[in-house]
This record gives C-alpha cells, sequence and structure tokens, in this order.
C-alpha cells in the first residue's frame, strides 16, 4: 500500500512536468481564402500554412489556381520551391522558355529571378510554394492574356 501511495505521487509529480497536449494543427488541404485580384488574371485560392515564422526562417503557401489563371511577372527576395501537387501549370523565367509542370514537379527559382506561373489553359494547378520569409514579392510586369494565350497555344504544341 505505502508503494502504490508512492507510486501515484511520483506520478502526478511527473505529469506536472509533462509535454503540453495542445498542438496548432494546420492542414495544406484546406483550400484557403479566394486571392484579392490584384496581381493576376482568373480565379486563385491562398492558404499560409507557415507565415512569418520567426524560429523558421522560411514561409509555405498552398496556392489554387483555376484553369487559365495566371501571376504576373514577379520576382522574389529569397529562391523560392514550387511542388506541383496537383494538375498543371505553366511557368517562365525571363530570357528562357515556358514549361509545363505536373503534378510531382517540383521547381526552384533562385532569389530575383524574375518569373511567372500559372495554372494551365485547361487544368486547375495547386501547388505549395516554399520561400523565405521577411522579403515581400516585387511585381514587375502584367501577363496579358493575349500573351498567355500565346504560351498555352505554343506549349499545346509540344
Amino acid at each position: 500500500m505505502k508503494n502504490s501511495i508512492l507510486f501515484l505521487l511520483v506520478l502526478v509529480s511527473l505529469s506536472a512536468y509533462s509535454q503540453k497536449t495542445e498542438y496548432e494543427v494546420a492542414s495544406y488541404l484546406t483550400e484557403g481564402n479566394k486571392a484579392p485580384n490584384t496581381h493576376y488574371i482568373g480565379e486563385a485560392w491562398l492558404n499560409a500554412i507557415i507565415h512569418d515564422d520567426k524560429e523558421l526562417g522560411y514561409n509555405i503557401t498552398k496556392a489554387t489556381f483555376k484553369a487559365n489563371s495566371t501571376l504576373d511577372w514577379h520576382k522574389h527576395g529569397t529562391a523560392q520551391v514550387l511542388i506541383i501537387v496537383d494538375g498543371e501549370a505553366y511557368y517562365q523565367e525571363r530570357g528562357n522558355e515556358p514549361v509545363i509542370l505536373k503534378e510531382g514537379d517540383l521547381i526552384k527559382c533562385e532569389k530575383d529571378t524574375e518569373h511567372w506561373h500559372s495554372s494551365s489553359k485547361l487544368s486547375d494547378v495547386t501547388y505549395l510554394a516554399l520561400y523565405g520569409g521577411g522579403q515581400p514579392t516585387t511585381w514587375t510586369e502584367v501577363v496579358t492574356q493575349e500573351y498567355y494565350d500565346e504560351v498555352a497555344e505554343k506549349l499545346k504544341s509540344n
């Protein structure tokens, strides 16, 4: 009996030092919020999975663009990695030819490299964007519907 009481006292004392049981759980499956239509054509949703986390030093954003939607030309103050998790995307860096990215593809865009990316003409796209914190996106030029359509036609024949 004495050992049982001692055991219970030790157990209760240790529980005071136990691990925190409340976790902050987020999901990349959440669609997010409809993005304001300022630097893109079409429809987009953004889910800031990790944003401005000082300890991690990077952000992860899930973006979903409906078919026939595109971001404008832009660059980032840090490198950016795009991971295509669903659908198809167009991607182009200034001075290079555009390419099609498909589910499972990953591409790294170097710091201060001007680029644009989008859904394809006929397919929605969902991607995870990983990039450094603290540096805002610099928007440089509008991607017009005409230019987007030219890229879509060119890539359709590839």
